[in-house]
């Protein structure tokens, strides 16, 4: 099985939008995805800086909209047989999989990364990766400073949440072995401190129709497939504060016989972790449409 996987936040980059520019219909495409988010997205991915991209309102829709147009321009799709998303991914991951039309996935991540920017104004606090070391010994000294861990990110690597002072703390006195790098992120996402964002979405998500998934798609909430389109578009409003468990997505992908992956733009992270994670799998990143041949190798690898 060849399966598509879709970037969250964080993944995107000043001007990384601009060589889609050149493909047919983008523009027109974008503009429309714009409308629907709430976000100049042409502006977003092509002229704005790293600080205006960052905010969570923008980058949230920026990525959705990025991962759908390069899906988009990807022929033979139907050679897909499984989708996932992580984190904000997972919005891109519904619309690839049918369970969401475009218009729903980006109007409802427009609406998810405004109430996450105001859940994140109310407390000061912050993300931080760390890697390496022994998850277990990591898991007991956040638990002794208030510390959530946000996203199993596997092959070593866990991103932890929560209040400034104790993210400065952990930094000061890392866990032996480990890392701790902070994130240039807005707020402690994926914890408690985004249940008001959580109940917003999740209005938000009772007005869209949801339809069963057309292709095996598997939930960063335990990393199982979902066969149900309204059920996973539950577990896309739960994960707003719940931890993104894409360590076990990427064991139900080896589980399930995946036998190559692609990730769409902004391209890169999930890539990486899968070389660690799914050795031997081959993977292609799509960050520009000179990468979409290889990608359309790829998979007619597996026919």
């Amino acid at each position: 099985m060849r399966i598509a996987v879709f970037p969250g936040q964080g993944s995107q980059s000043p001007g990384f939008l601009a060589p889609w520019l050149d493909v047919d219909g983008t523009r027109d495409r974008l503009a429309q995805y714009s409308e629907w988010s709430g976000v100049d997205l042409i502006a977003a991915g092509t002229e704005w800086d790293v600080d205006r991209i960052r905010d969570t309102q923008v980058a949230q829709p920026l990525i959705v909209a990025a991962s759908l147009l390069s899906w988009n321009a990807l022929p033979d799709r139907d050679r897909v047989g499984g989708v996932a998303g992580h984190s904000v991914g997972e919005f891109a991951a519904a619309a690839a999989a049918g369970i969401l039309s475009e218009q729903a996935a980006l109007t409802l991540v427009g609406i998810r990364g405004r109430a996450m920017a105001e859940a994140a104004a109310a407390a000061e606090t912050g993300m931080s990766a760390v890697i390496g070391g022994d998850e277990a010994a990591v898991l007991s000294r956040l638990d002794q400073l208030g510390l959530t861990p946000a996203n199993y990110n596997g092959g070593g690597q866990l991103v932890v949440a929560g209040a400034i002072h104790a993210l400065q703390e952990l930094a000061a006195e890392p866990v032996a072995g480990t890392r701790v790098i902070p994130l240039q992120v807005a707020g402690a996402f994926h914890t408690r401190y985004m249940a008001p964002a959580v109940e917003t979405l999740r209005a938000a998500a009772a007005e869209v129709a949801a339809s069963d998934p057309a292709v095996t798609v598997w939930s960063n909430r335990d990393g199982r497939a979902v066969e149900g389109g309204p059920a996973f578009v539950d577990l896309l409003v739960d994960q707003v504060a719940s931890p993104v468990r894409w360590d076990l997505c990427m064991t139900s992908f080896a589980d399930a016989g995946v036998t190559g992956l692609v990730e769409f733009s902004p391209a890169g992270t999930l890539t990486g972790l899968a070389k660690r994670a799914l050795r031997g799998v081959p993977a292609v990143a799509v960050k520009t449409p000179a990468d979409l041949d290889a990608a359309a190798t790829l998979l007619a690898a597996d026919a």
